[in-house]
């Protein structure tokens, strides 16, 4: 099953910067192949469900091997069944909304 999702992995206690773990979690995803956008406060994954729930692991993984003891995580999961849709499906959806005004 295909799945779009959201990640957002908050290592605590590091101090106020966390852009080096976040940089880590994005070199996870790359390896694993998935489709990836960062965004501001997260990032958007797209793939085969397995695929991006093993690399949720990993970004934990390796987020506690740079030294973070905790770490917190949102994770927003969508799936559907009626038709395949991508990230940019969805962002082209809303963008040709805002283009017909």
């Amino acid at each position: 099953m295909k799945v779009i999702a959201d990640l957002c992995v908050i290592p605590i206690g590091v101090g106020i910067s966390v852009s080096t773990y976040v940089a880590e979690c994005e070199r996870v995803l790359e390896e694993a192949g998935l489709t990836h956008h960062l965004h501001a406060y997260g990032t958007n994954i797209e793939g085969d469900w397995d695929k991006v729930m093993a690399a949720v692991k990993a970004c934990h993984e390796r987020v506690h091997q740079l030294g973070a003891d905790r770490i917190s995580t949102s994770l927003k999961l969508g799936t559907r069944i009626d038709r395949d849709q991508s990230l940019k499906d969805k962002i082209d959806s809303v963008q040709t909304k805002l283009d017909q005004r």
